[in-house]
């Protein structure tokens, strides 16, 4: 007799589809036989790592056997002078999906629901099914909005009740890029209950320009305990095949988190290596510069290639192809190019597209301009 594995599954897991990651090179390799590929889907920084990093990872090769420090000590200290907080409001984890997935886990049940909005990050449903708690999704902004299809706060306001328990916002969100601007992300924590938790997922925080007006929530956490800042070393610092990413918030939450944490969550190198990165100041500012400049490049093909492209404050662009997104998405794994559809986020017709090199973005225009003729 055969067992039913799936009877035997939580409930929340039962109909739970798994996060699907951007293509990588070699699957593209494997299918049709391609070695000239350029990788724009999962938006990494395309300089990679810093070279502080490489080194200290190079460095510390000799001592895998040993096990990591579970607290991250390093790490933490570094984190802690660097963001002016205190080294017991951190939580670090294995990329920023790890911390979200740890706040589902210490704070929601089947009795409790999570707000956030329609085209957010895949993260948040997942983590919320797999719990078994209750996912309440807030309709978007109309496509005529100044920030299309990005979040609405009135709307996400509307559906927080006596069972809310976590509310995640991505700022600025992926896949979209749009944002939220100081005063309405303000105010809409002023409006939260204290005993819902509010993650503010800042994956992109590093790429924002000043000009923006897309806060810093660590400002904020001494005012609202009940706010949770989520970061990566996966963007801006080039180190996403390392994972390791944090939340800051409030020192007793953070407890709560840690005690749900997986012993050695984040590996040796990934410690040493992000501790680096952070005081490689030059690199990150490059990578600012080579993003403002391969935005610009990409905006420009979009003009003439009559595509519309949404707000961005990350470092990628959400680009309406005016067809089947997957279908030019497949057009262009043909030429060796590898975006990312997002019709599983509720947009068909667009593609979201990393910023790359110049030569990246270029071979990009290239092969989109081939693809869009068809």
């Amino acid at each position: 007799m055969t067992c039913d594995f799936l009877a035997l599954a939580a409930p929340g897991v039962r109909a739970l589809q798994p996060y699907q990651p951007g293509m990588p090179e070699s699957e593209l390799r494997r299918k049709y036989g391609l070695n000239d590929i350029i990788k724009l889907a999962s938006n990494e920084n395309p300089l990679g790592p810093s070279p502080r990093a490489l080194a200290a990872v190079w460095e510390a090769l000799g001592d895998l056997a040993r096990y990591p420090d579970g607290n991250g000590f390093e790490l933490k200290t570094a984190l802690a002078a660097q963001l002016g907080v205190s080294m017991t409001a951190l939580t670090l984890g294995n990329g920023s999906n790890d911390v979200l997935e740890l706040v589902a886990r210490a704070f929601l049940t089947p009795e409790h629901d999570a707000v956030f909005s329609e085209h957010a990050f895949a993260v948040y449903p997942i983590v919320t099914q797999a719990i078994g708690a209750t996912a309440r999704v807030a309709k978007a902004n109309p496509p005529d909005h100044p920030m299309p299809y990005g979040h609405d706060l009135a709307a996400m306001r509307s559906l927080v009740s006596d069972r809310t328990r976590v509310v995640f916002i991505a700022n600025p969100n992926n896949p979209t890029g749009t944002w939220l601007k100081t005063a309405e992300l303000q105010s809409f924590l002023e409006s939260m209950p204290e005993q819902v938790i509010v993650v503010i997922d800042e994956a992109y925080f590093e790429y924002v320009e000043a000009e923006m007006d897309c806060p810093d929530a660590l400002c904020w956490l001494r005012d609202f305990p009940n706010l949770v800042v989520t970061r990566t070393f996966s963007k801006a610092y080039g180190l996403a095949g390392l994972r390791v990413g944090y939340a800051v918030s409030h020192p007793e939450v953070a407890d709560l988190l840690n005690r749900v944490r997986e012993p050695f969550n984040v590996n040796s190198l990934a410690l040493i290596g992000a501790a680096a990165a952070l005081t490689d100041f030059e690199h990150l500012a490059r990578g600012k510069v080579v993003n403002r400049a391969g935005m610009q490049q990409l905006r420009e093909a979009c003009r003439k290639l009559h595509l519309t492209c949404l707000p961005t404050a990350g470092n990628f662009l959400c680009i309406d192809v005016g067809r089947s997104g997957r279908e030019v998405f497949l057009a262009l794994l043909e030429r060796g190019v590898i975006t990312r559809p997002v019709d599983n986020y509720g947009l068909p017709r667009h593609l979201r597209i990393s910023v790359g090199t110049e030569v990246e973005n270029a071979r990009l225009i290239e092969a989109l301009t081939e693809a869009l003729k068809n």
